[in-house]
């Protein structure tokens, strides 16, 4: 969910996920899916099922590439 309501936890939505896999990106500038995955878990175990729905938004936004022979998502500076 884009948008949160008055029923959910507004740091369980996809946008405060894709900005931590945003910072994440920021500093390594490369990472695989499975340390990704790591990093949002030890950021909240209950966020685990944001994960790609964070990563869509943030390759329809153009911020990340996936690289399909490293397995990883790489930042692309805008």
């Amino acid at each position: 969910m884009l948008r949160p309501n008055k029923h959910s936890d507004p740091q369980l939505t996809v946008l405060p996920v894709a900005g931590e896999i945003l910072k994440r990106l920021r500093k390594k500038r490369s990472c695989s899916i499975a340390d990704l995955r790591k990093y949002v878990e030890d950021v909240g175990s209950d966020r685990t099922g944001l994960l790609m729905p964070s990563i869509a938004v943030l390759y329809l936004l153009g911020l990340v590439e996936y690289r399909r022979k490293t397995d990883c998502m790489e930042y692309i500076a805008p």
